[in-house]
């Protein structure tokens, strides 16, 4: 394997002779390796790319090369440094971004940014108000950003697409379970209506599409050793769709006091201090640039992205646990009920949360 992978790195357009490749985290998506290099050339970071996640990976490099050149360009305008403040995608030496091997495997490369700090989990106010601040200014940056983009996950938080997967998985019953939910299927039915009427907004323009991240958990965000935010990285999800996907997701994962599958729901709520740090945070950049109907949205974003996760691990659940993986046989169940209980919780305060908004709105207009 070692000798496999030098000669894939080798493939591209690095500066420096390999002096070694090794294995880098356990990522649940790509196969992630660091290429260190000799002479005080940089390393890099080499990436086997999910083409069962990412069917298209042609198309999803070139989404991002064309949203880190755009960042890129406003980085050196700004004065700043473009190696730190943004990914820089490293070129096959045939020219393409990336390398397909013997066996039809792809493979890219960036170049690794050194010296910087990342964090597993927002676990203080202060991180999650930097949080929101990383991935505000990513969006930021990308404002003005006007060229196409390709879908490289079809129906990616788009809740229409859902509610089909959703009716076919019920109507399937794959796994015989449909008739020992009837009160988690009425936890989606009940609130149908209002999601498709949010989306409907999506879908008619009056909040608007833009470059969203779609994958804004704390580790994409690096840092300097001063805490000072550097830039997102890990933009395979790059695409376009409202901005309101990236703060709601962030919301679900930042702000929840319990585990995404915890078993004791009495741990499970939102902590409305977590979710006014990362709103601090977030709007710090964004108040300026969102248009008035995001604004009003953004709290609801958090229960619009909460109640789609509610319903596709349910949907899992139904269809034979076929999407996530599991730990034992109820798990999808168990993150189901987790999801619903931090739902409820999002529901109960509602009102404080548009008031945070609102109130933070304020200071930065």
């Amino acid at each position: 394997m070692k000798a496999q992978l030098l000669q894939i790195a080798s493939q591209f357009a690095l500066d420096g002779a390999i002096a070694s490749v090794d294995s880098l985290g356990d990522g649940f998506i790509n196969d992630t390796f660091i290429v260190r290099t000799e002479g005080g050339a940089p390393d890099y970071i080499l990436q086997r790319k999910n083409k069962q996640i990412f069917p298209d990976v042609p198309a999803m490099m070139e989404n991002i090369r064309k949203v880190t050149d755009h960042i890129r360009r406003g980085v050196v305008a700004a004065g700043g440094d473009p190696l730190r403040e943004v990914m820089t995608v490293v070129p096959a030496k045939d020219g393409r971004l990336y390398h397909l091997d013997a066996e039809g495997e792809y493979w890219t490369v960036t170049v690794f940014i050194d010296d910087t700090v990342a964090y597993n989990k927002a676990d203080s106010e202060e991180l999650a108000r930097k949080g929101g601040e990383g991935i505000g200014k990513f969006q930021a940056q990308l404002a003005d950003f006007r060229e196409p983009l390709a879908e490289t996950i079809k129906g990616f938080h788009n809740i229409r697409h859902r509610f089909v997967q959703w009716d076919e998985a019920l109507a399937r019953d794959a796994a015989g379970r449909r008739k020992k939910l009837s009160e988690e299927i009425d936890w989606i039915e009940s609130r149908r209506a209002e999601m498709l009427a949010f989306w409907a907004k999506v879908e008619d323009g009056t909040i608007p599409t833009r470059v969203t991240h779609n994958d804004t958990k704390i580790n994409n965000v690096l840092f300097d050793r001063e805490g000072r935010v550097l830039c997102a990285i890990d933009l395979d999800t790059v695409m376009a769709s409202t901005s309101l996907n990236d703060f709601g997701d962030a919301i679900r994962t930042y702000a929840n006091t319990g585990d995404e599958d915890d078993r004791d729901l009495g741990r499970v709520s939102l902590s409305l201090g977590m979710f006014q740090a990362y709103t601090e945070g977030y709007l710090s950049q964004r108040a300026r640039q969102l248009t008035e109907a995001e604004i009003d949205h953004l709290a609801f974003s958090a229960r619009y992205i909460t109640y789609e996760q509610v319903l596709r691990f349910l949907m899992d659940y139904i269809d034979g646990d076929t999407y996530y993986k599991i730990k034992y046989p109820e798990h999808n169940l168990v993150r189901t009920h987790a999801q619903y209980k931090l739902l409820q919780s999002m529901e109960e305060q509602y009102d404080a949360m548009c008031a945070a908004v609102r109130e933070t709105v304020e200071k930065y207009r």
